[in-house]
């Protein structure tokens, strides 16, 4: 069945990659990288080196798939979702330093950084604090204005970035659950995570036809959607983006990574 009257015809699936820790395997990373649209590499801080980040970089060039940096606190013994106060300064150079490391990197494969996509922590706490959000914003909008910045719909951060008139890719998570404020379920509460890639896959086109967050009351809040995010270091990451991807295709959905999207296109 189509549900082309409800949804946009270009969808974005993302995922967040080079996350080799001692935590985490990235051991799907090229499997996945054949699949998803968007990478967000982790820069070092949290998670991943040098060796990881290049091989995301020849393996996403190879499938066409963008690049995209993923900072987050210096925290790797806490995978970078541990809440850090930090100082403006202090947050600004977090994003340069780890932004200009992976498009270093990005740069000895001719390909470069199109999107940025906070991670963790960092992220959830920009959700809910404007401040936050407006000096992440202002940053990543110095670095430069042709960034797409990809950030949580309906958050903090999606309204600091429009007052920036910034380029801006609203996602959805396909592996978490919400709360009715619109931010995700804490991963300290046993119902965060979706691990069945089923109901992964319903909960997604759900919210993509009705361009609304599905909230684990039930609780629907509308909002813009334009990417997916799948979570590369859960164990079910592979089949849920295979079957995401292949429900979406099935309902006439096409598939493209942020800076082919069309609304970046000559904007």
């Amino acid at each position: 069945m189509l549900y082309l009257q409800f949804v946009r015809m270009e969808i974005n699936i993302n995922c967040d990659l080079g996350e080799k820790s001692k935590y985490h395997s990235n051991k799907h990373d090229p499997e996945l990288l054949k699949i998803v649209n968007s990478a967000n590499v982790a820069c070092g801080f949290h998670a991943g080196d040098e060796e990881t980040m290049n091989q995301v970089v020849t393996i996403s060039k190879a499938n066409g798939v963008s690049i995209g940096a993923h900072p987050s606190f210096n925290d790797p013994e806490n995978f970078g979702r541990s809440r850090i106060n930090l100082s403006a300064n202090e947050i600004k150079k977090l994003i340069i330093d780890q932004y200009e490391i992976l498009q270093d990197i990005a740069i000895k494969h001719n390909e470069k950084v199109s999107h940025i996509k906070p991670h963790g922590a960092l992220n959830n706490m920009a959700c809910e604090d404007i401040e936050l959000a407006k000096i992440l914003a202002q940053t990543i909008n110095e670095i430069d204005q042709d960034l797409i910045y990809l950030v949580p719909t309906g958050s903090k951060m999606e309204e600091a970035a429009k007052k920036l008139n910034m380029k801006i890719a609203c996602e959805i998570f396909a592996d978490r659950n919400y709360e009715d404020d619109g931010n995700l379920v804490s991963r300290k509460k046993t119902n965060a995570i979706i691990i069945d890639p089923e109901l992964a896959k319903k909960h997604v086109l759900s919210m993509v036809k009705n361009q609304a967050i599905n909230c684990h009351s039930g609780k629907q809040i509308p909002c813009e959607i334009d990417s997916v995010c799948i979570h590369g270091d859960n164990e079910s990451s592979l089949a849920t983006a295979k079957s995401i991807k292949t429900n979406l295709l099935d309902n006439g959905l096409k598939l493209i990574p942020l800076n082919k999207m069309e609304k970046f296109i000559n904007v």
